[in-house]
């Protein structure tokens, strides 16, 4: 019997060429896109799932509150509290503090090259279980002189990975034994390094790292099996209040480090999400686009239904059961589907290295996973059974005596189904339209706002070696070298301080004021350099030797303090008295994505980013006098260098990929959907050959004939564009809320989108329309 299906479903594609064609071509088009869509979502959701001990392993999170803000959540930690968690909750099995990723000057011999690595404590790889190559996990950091590279950093520095006991000389100043190697580290991990340090020598150079009221370094803990995460909570808070007498408006937690990745975005301190929307997201896009490409079969095959009715008849005549057409249609579909899936395996592979560069991924194909295939079966069959369900339901029905004797009849229901169809699919496809012009014009604004600041021809380049020694002879060099025009320095990314604090005293503080002021570090220039707008004041200057203890504030920590006249006010900062000598205006020194921060500048030249603002159109030069004088006074580093252009846009990375995805596969959702629109033209035209005829010889004419032809279509389009525009204007809004500063939703995005989507399927219709308006009405009526 199967071989029977097979036969017949064969014969009836190869006789309805154009509509087998249009058929393999949509859902063809739906499968490519949505196994690419998969492999990206199955990708982001195998982050950090590889860990032997993965769910015994815990995050430490941190939800504060401070005076005039929203309650906060942040993995940064104290420093003390990985080694307290081990020593006085019992639940803890292990626990590890680990520093932020860095770039570090690794050589052995005359080969040196800058690596990023972290400094951690001794249990990391006793809780991470990334393989080693060589050495022992349990005592790879144990030591202060140790090290512990990748095969990647092994094969640079030494042309070889058997190297456990060679030294490694890190920043050109201490020498490290290497006691592990680690294969590289996969790209389904989220915590990367391409070396680790042992903590004591970062504690040497970093005292506030002892201490229990400062918080920098992230913190992950092993739980005992069985044990209860809602205890250790409790026993955690407790355990932080007695080390920190101060801590009353934070609470420490553990939140699970397998979903750490996907479930990073906190509100008022629960979890609210993050990139697990983006997955979920694309996987309703993956799903739409299917259902997109299934609903053009199931149009196609209702509306030809006429044409196998007399088949139908006469198979049931013949004795054949209802469950045998039914079965000999979704065959059909099924087929078709896996002649579709053919079709897809071809083009996934050849769009994947694309897909990657667009998504800045490695993803590949697990040819040799049997789930793979699996899948994709899988895949073909529910597309096929999707789409052949309901036109061999109806076409299994039709009554054979009707159906022989001419007088079927096609009710209003079967009809409103197909144009229900239409209108479904064209509703998803300006969803992904309108979605598309929001998001794109959301990133555009982020691109192009005014921060308060000018990151246009200013270069970042990290102060290291013997750079920050002679930072004051090298800044008077630059000055003196062509195409820069200023110099300055600073502890952060000034578009992304990270460091916050409440130690500010100022005069007629309220009693038990908590407010939280983001604070940086720099030399003299800085406001220059950054083209910050002063408001009242002066910047720091040599002139005043007072200014090593004196504060530059915004306006927002100015309002925050109270102060309607805040230049010559006493401020005291970390202990340290001095007065407020400047008022900026307010400039962005976080993602756009939060409100303007209170901001506080002290002046300390020991930073570790340099700030060159160049001439503008004279960027080259003003790079190779930059290489020039940096050889010259750190020759041990090779020359770095970044734009503030390029870090802003690395802050709205996952936006700008979201935006860009979303685009493309709008693309391909109308491109389906008006493959079906074409295909039902096509019938519709067919069908009314003989009308159109006697139109035209009683003088229709050509412009009448296709709005004729083109007006029902039309007007399925019209309600769909009604339908989508609410649903659109929802989803946006809400993704829009994660922004405090975004655009407003207008009306003629809407209007473009219905103008779009009318256009489209008017040049969809409007071929078969003319063709049909421009046929020979003597050929159409020879019948007669």
């Amino acid at each position: 019997m199967f071989r029977n299906y097979v036969k017949i479903a064969w014969r009836n594609i190869a006789k309805s060429k154009t509509f087998s064609f249009i058929n393999v071509l949509g859902l063809a088009l739906g499968m490519t896109s949505s196994l690419l869509i998969l492999l990206w979502v199955q990708d982001e959701r195998s982050i950090d799932q590889f860990h032997a001990n993965g769910p015994r392993i815990y995050q430490v999170m941190e939800n504060q509150q401070w005076t005039g803000n929203d309650i906060s959540t942040t993995p940064s930690t104290p420093g003390p509290l990985a080694l307290a968690l081990t020593a006085e909750v019992p639940e803890v099995e292990k626990s590890v503090k680990i520093t932020w990723q860095e770039e570090q000057l690794l050589s052995v011999g005359d080969k040196a090259y800058k690596e990023k690595g972290r400094y951690a404590s001794p249990d990391l790889f006793q809780i991470f279980s990334f393989p080693f190559v060589q050495g022992n996990p349990k005592t790879a950091i144990v030591g202060p002189s140790s090290i512990v590279i990748s095969e990647k950093v092994a094969m640079k520095l030494f042309g070889r990975t058997d190297v456990v006991g060679r030294t490694v000389r890190v920043n050109n100043k201490d020498d490290h034994q290497v006691t592990g190697i680690v294969q590289d580290i996969p790209e389904t991990s989220s915590l990367k390094f391409d070396f680790v340090l042992p903590e004591a020598p970062y504690e040497k150079e970093n005292e506030w790292l002892t201490k229990w009221e400062n918080n920098g370094i992230r913190t992950y803990a092993l739980l005992h099996q069985n044990a209860d995460v809602n205890v250790v909570n409790a026993k955690i808070l407790n355990m932080v209040r007695k080390h920190d007498k101060n801590v009353t408006t934070i609470t420490t937690f553990m939140f699970p480090y397998e979903e750490a990745y996907l479930h990073s975005k906190f509100t008022n301190g629960k979890p609210d999400g993050g990139r697990i929307e983006y997955v979920r997201l694309f996987t309703i896009v993956a799903i739409f686009l299917l259902i997109i490409a299934c609903i053009n079969f199931m149009n196609l095959a209702t509306a030809r239904s006429a044409k196998r009715a007399k088949e139908v008849g006469i198979r049931k005549v013949v004795g054949a059961e209802r469950s045998y057409l039914v079965g000999q249609f979704v065959g059909e579909a099924v087929l078709m589907s896996l002649l579709s899936l053919l079709i897809a395996m071809i083009l996934v592979p050849l769009l994947l290295p694309v897909f990657n560069t667009l998504t800045e991924k490695h993803i590949s194909i697990q040819y040799t996973n049997p789930f793979y295939w699996l899948r994709l079966l899988g895949l073909a069959v529910i597309t096929g059974l999707v789409s052949g369900s309901y036109p061999a339901l109806f076409l299994s029905s039709l009554q054979p005596v009707r159906v022989l004797k001419g007088t079927l009849r096609f009710n209003a229901g079967a009809v409103l189904f197909r144009q229900g169809l239409v209108v479904f699919q064209f509703s998803l496809s300006l969803l992904l339209i309108i979605g598309t012009l929001i998001a794109g014009r959301q990133v555009d604004y982020i691109r192009t706002k005014n921060l308060g600041l000018d990151r246009e021809n200013v270069v970042y380049m990290t102060l290291e070696g013997d750079l920050s020694k002679r930072f004051d002879s090298f800044r008077e060099e630059l000055l003196q070298a062509p195409g820069i025009q200023s110099v300055s320095s600073s502890g952060n990314d000034p578009m992304e301080i990270g460091s916050s604090t409440i130690g500010v005293e100022w005069k007629g503080k309220p009693e038990g004021d908590k407010t939280l002021f983001t604070n940086m570090a720099v030399s003299y220039d800085f406001i220059k350099t950054m083209k910050i707008k002063l408001l009242a004041g002066r910047d720091f200057s040599k002139a005043f030797v007072t200014d090593s203890t004196n504060y530059l504030v915004n306006e927002e920590a100015a309002r925050r303090m109270g102060m309607k006249n805040p230049v010559g006010q006493d401020l005291k900062f970390w202990s340290k008295s001095g007065k407020i000598i400047g008022l900026m205006k307010n400039f962005h020194v976080n993602s756009l994505r939060v409100a303007i921060e209170p901001l506080i500048i002290r002046l300390d030249s020991t930073n570790y980013t340099l700030l060159v603002r160049t001439h503008p159109g004279q960027t080259e030069q003003a790079l190779k006098s930059m290489e020039r004088l940096a050889k010259q006074f750190n020759p041990a580093y090779p020359f770095d260098y970044r734009f503030a252009d390029e870090s802003f846009r690395e802050q709205y990375k996952s936006e700008t990929l979201i935006g860009k995805l979303a685009n493309y596969f709008a693309i391909i959702a109308i491109f389906i959907a008006c493959l079906g629109l074409f295909g039902l033209a096509m019938f519709t035209a067919e069908q009314r050959t003989k009308e159109i005829g006697v139109r035209k010889v009683l003088g229709a004419s050509v412009t009448s004939i296709v709005a004729l032809l083109s007006k029902d279509f039309l007007k399925l389009v019209l309600i769909s564009i009604f339908i989508a525009s609410p649903l659109a204007w929802y989803a946006m809004h809400q993704w829009l809320a994660d922004f405090a500063y975004r655009i407003d939703i207008e009306w003629w995005v809407f209007v473009l989108a219905g103008l779009l989507a009318v256009g489209i399927a008017q040049l969809t219709v409007s071929f078969q329309s003319i063709k049909a308006a421009l046929m020979n009405p003597v050929k159409s009526l020879r019948s007669e």
